[in-house]
């Protein structure tokens, strides 16, 4: 079974994506921070069971190769990721689908199945956070600098984009994303998290550099019966 890559447009915007499988159940693969299909999901596009699963693995704008526009960090961008990868399905004509979402991408697939209950079948997020506080701000400026970052991290980002749009879109995730932190409870979705109704599972790394592990914990909490 071969992957498909394709461009559709959702919103005013042309976001690619690829597709693999013909199984009864729709999965939208969601990439973290400056990833796309191609670089955060490429063994699972290869080796995901294609009879049970219909995979679909999406760059959202700005990303990957759903440039342009260029990748922006509005207030609303996690939202707006949200409507983008929903409205993406439903473009591709799934009436309900799964979401596996990893760092950004989680937060944004918290967020889509918040809103949009009724077209989420089930959700996995990993290296999620709902909130931001001022030692993530501190971690985040660590990254801030691509050049410190490592070759084998590096290497397929600096490929894909060049290294100044990567440069200068990692600066500008660090900006935006520290803004939560902001608001006096950092808040980015923690008031929708009791909103999820459909089964929900949450996958953390012990050693994440990025997102210390009391984040997991406390959506764990709020989604009502997430394991």
């Amino acid at each position: 079974t071969s992957i498909t890559s394709a461009k559709i447009e959702v919103n005013g915007v042309h976001l690619h994506y690829q597709q693999t499988g013909e199984g009864s159940h729709a999965v939208l693969l969601l990439p973290g921070m400056l990833g796309c299909g191609q670089t955060d999901f490429g063994p699972q596009l290869k080796s995901m069971n294609k009879q049970l699963f219909t995979i679909v693995a999406w760059d959202p704008r700005g990303y990957g190769k759903s440039i342009p526009p260029p990748r922006d960090f509005s207030p609303d961008f996690f939202e707006r990721d949200a409507k983008d990868a929903v409205d993406l399905m439903q473009a591709l004509k799934f009436k309900k689908f799964s979401l596996l979402g990893w760092s950004d991408g989680g937060i944004t697939a918290l967020i889509a199945a918040a809103k949009y209950p009724t077209l989420i079948h089930k959700l996995v997020v990993w290296g999620a956070n709902a909130s931001v506080t001022q030692e993530d701000v501190r971690i985040y400026n660590g990254i801030r600098d691509v050049s410190k970052w490592s070759e084998k991290v590096k290497k397929p980002l600096e490929e894909m984009y060049g290294h100044k749009y990567f440069a200068e879109t990692c600066e500008a995730w660090v900006d935006g994303i520290s803004r939560f932190a902001e608001k006096s409870d950092g808040n980015i979705c923690q008031q929708l998290l009791p909103d999820i109704k459909c089964p929900t599972f949450i996958i953390h790394g012990e050693k994440d550099p990025l997102v210390p592990q009391a984040h997991a914990e406390y959506i764990h909490k709020h989604i009502k019966g997430s394991r």
